[in-house]
C-alpha cells in the first residue's frame, strides 16, 4: 500500500494557506474580514470581548506516536473556548498558527484540520486567521480564541464561585 505524500514545499506558504482554509464559511455576523488579509476585522457590537491563547508543542502537550492528527486539531481549539466559556462567554473566532518541520506532508495537515474546523462547526465559531512557519523539529500549535460577553458580565477566576447542583 502506497500512502500518498505531497511535499508542502510544493504549495509555498500562501498556496499551503489557501489549500487549508479554502472551505471556511464565515458563521458569526461579528466576524467582517476573516483568513486572507494581514488581520481579521471583528465587531462585537458594543459587547466586551475576552481573549485567551494557549501554545502546545510536541513531545511536552502531546505525542504524535498516540495521539491523531485530527484529535489534536480538535483538542487544539477546545482547550480555547473552555478558557472563554470558564469567563462567562460566547467563543466567536479563533486564529490558528502552526511550526511545522518537514516530517510532514499535505494529507497530515489536512487530517490535523479536520479536527479544527470539526470543533469550529461543534461550537459555531470562525477560523479567522493565523500564521504557518517552519519548525526545525517537532509540530506547534498556538491558537488564539476570542469570545464576547455582556458588559461586566465576565466571571474572574478570582471570583468564581461555587455551582450549587441540585439532583
Amino acid at each position: 500500500m502506497s500512502i500518498e505524500r505531497t511535499e508542502l514545499s510544493e504549495l509555498g506558504e500562501f498556496g499551503l494557506i489557501d489549500h487549508l482554509t479554502k472551505n471556511i464559511e464565515l458563521q458569526n455576523a461579528s466576524s467582517i474580514v476573516g483568513v486572507g488579509d494581514d488581520a481579521a476585522v471583528i465587531d462585537h457590537f458594543g459587547k466586551q470581548t475576552v481573549v485567551t491563547s494557549d501554545l502546545l508543542l510536541e513531545g511536552v502537550h502531546f505525542d504524535l506516536m498516540y495521539t491523531p492528527l485530527k484529535h489534536l486539531g480538535y483538542k487544539s481549539v477546545v482547550v480555547n473556548l473552555s478558557d472563554v466559556y470558564a469567563m462567562n462567554a460566547i467563543p466567536t473566532q479563533i486564529i490558528v498558527s502552526i511550526g511545522i518541520s518537514n516530517r510532514f506532508g499535505l494529507e497530515a495537515l489536512n487530517e490535523f484540520y479536520e479536527g479544527i474546523y470539526a470543533a469550529c462547526n461543534a461550537y459555531g465559531v470562525d477560523l479567522v486567521g493565523g500564521d504557518t512557519t517552519t519548525s526545525q523539529k517537532g509540530f506547534v500549535i498556538s491558537v488564539t480564541a476570542l469570545g464576547e460577553v455582556a458588559p461586566d458580565k465576565f466571571v474572574k477566576r478570582s471570583t468564581a464561585q461555587k455551582a450549587i447542583c441540585f439532583a
